[in-house]
């Protein structure tokens, strides 16, 4: 048995739930609410040092950081692959995995929010400005990829690492009504993947801990 750390809304939970949703495992989750900073308490750090989330408990240790979590479920479970079988698709499926999980998630996720709140008093106005910026950023790069390597999906016909990564960051777009209107690659093959069991099985609004603010 596994046991994923996350939390509902946590788009890097997300993602790994996606995956080992596609993969058939079996996992149970523990749920940590970031608002309320329960991912920085004692016995959560004993287990994640870095008191973020998602963690994964295996048989052989903790799992930390998304994209090693998705590589480690593809090795695990090699059926049905994330990554292509040739050595460019892969590394062209990674790179729009590192697109997503480098350059544009890092720059919206709660701590760097709460710090422009807290921090340099940044308006909410001016948050959503921020995350518009640098998620428009990032996408323009992505829907380029999708142009010369997607299908129904963000890489060729079946879903995959980049999917994984894709669904999550347009829910988020979503959710800080970033403007999508400029990427109709991106919501065609989102919406491809969502619609998949083993997408929508994941979606933060079907998690156990989901609430509403």
């Amino acid at each position: 048995m596994i046991t994923l750390h996350g939390y509902w809304r946590s788009t890097a939970s997300y993602r790994v739930r996606i995956a080992l949703n596609l993969k058939g495992a079996d996992y149970d989750q523990v749920f940590h609410d970031l608002r309320r900073g329960e991912q920085r308490e004692a016995a959560y750090r004993a287990i994640a040092p870095q008191g973020l989330v998602p963690a994964l408990e295996t048989d052989g240790g903790v799992l930390t950081q998304s994209l090693a979590i998705l590589e480690w479920a593809d090795e695990q479970w090699p059926r049905p692959p994330l990554l292509p079988a040739d050595p460019h698709g892969r590394s062209v499926v990674r790179a729009m995995a590192a697109l997503v999980a480098t350059d544009i998630h890092p720059l919206n996720n709660l701590r760097v929010l709460q710090a422009l709140r807290g921090t340099f008093g940044a308006s909410e106005g001016q948050i959503n400005d921020w995350i518009a910026r640098w998620t428009t950023d990032g996408f323009e790069a992505l829907e380029s990829l999708i142009a010369r390597y997607g299908g129904p999906f963000a890489y060729g016909d079946q879903p995959g690492l980049a999917d994984c990564l894709l669904v999550p960051q347009v829910y988020s777009a979503d959710r800080f009504k970033v403007d999508l209107s400029g990427f109709p690659l991106i919501r065609r093959a989102a919406s491809s993947a969502a619609a998949l069991p083993a997408f929508a099985a994941a979606h933060p609004s079907a998690q156990p801990d989901a609430d509403v603010e």
